[in-house]
């Protein structure tokens, strides 16, 4: 069965101040991997922005959607949706009981079923939302979430519990781990973090998953 999959960072003596400066740093680290050689400026930036107050059941206090493709080459939006605008935007008036999310994308292996034809694969864009915590958002779950959380969706780029493995599907989902893994190492070289967890939302360790779903393949 599919799980949310996430990666919950924490940092060292850290302070609201702090939370604009090292969402950019998270982010500017998912841009380098999402990027990764792709043209256009859908990939390193920032697709949407919004704040939450006092936790997730109240309505968004600021919401942003930007146009990332050919229709905003005149448009604000093109500047706006760059990293450090975005941020500074969404995050001008920092309140301790704020949760601010950010939404970007990279392109992941998918699977494609057409009919009774054989399962194609391909790169498909996928939204990740990165979100810093102020310390009374939710009394205080950044604890359980991290100062920063990455929400990857569905794990199901990374295990397809529910297909039939050939060897070209282990070998997508392979390329997806790589990416996975790249920018989980890149923020804990670059980003100055105390601690990091990766982690579903069903308490099922991925590694464990990833390793049960590859050996079915033996």
């Amino acid at each position: 069965m599919a799980d949310q999959l996430y990666l919950s960072l924490w940092f060292p003596n850290f302070r609201l101040q702090a939370l604009p400066d090292a969402l950019v740093g998270v982010m500017r680290q998912f841009a380098v991997i999402a990027k990764d050689g792709k043209p256009g400026s859908e990939f390193g930036r920032v697709a949407a922005s919004s704040t939450y107050p006092i936790n997730w059941t109240e309505s968004p206090t600021y919401q942003r959607i930007y146009v990332n493709d050919e229709r905003a080459q005149t448009s604000a939006d093109t500047e706006g949706s760059i990293i450090e605008n975005a941020v500074a935007e969404a995050t001008e008036q920092l309140h301790d009981d704020m949760a601010y999310e950010f939404e970007m994308r990279w392109m992941l292996w998918l699977p494609d079923a057409a009919g009774d034809l054989d399962i194609a694969w391909r790169l498909e864009p996928a939204k990740v939302r990165i979100t810093g915590f102020g310390p009374d958002f939710d009394d205080g779950s950044y604890e359980q979430n991290g100062h920063i959380r990455v929400d990857f969706g569905l794990d199901t780029p990374w295990v397809l519990e529910d297909e039939e493995l050939d060897t070209d599907a282990a070998d997508r989902i392979k390329q997806n781990v790589e990416k996975l893994l790249a920018f989980t190492l890149s923020v804990e070289k670059h980003c100055g973090i105390s601690s990091r967890l990766l982690w579903t939302e069903s308490g099922e360790p991925l590694a464990e998953k990833l390793i049960a779903r590859l050996q079915r393949l033996n």
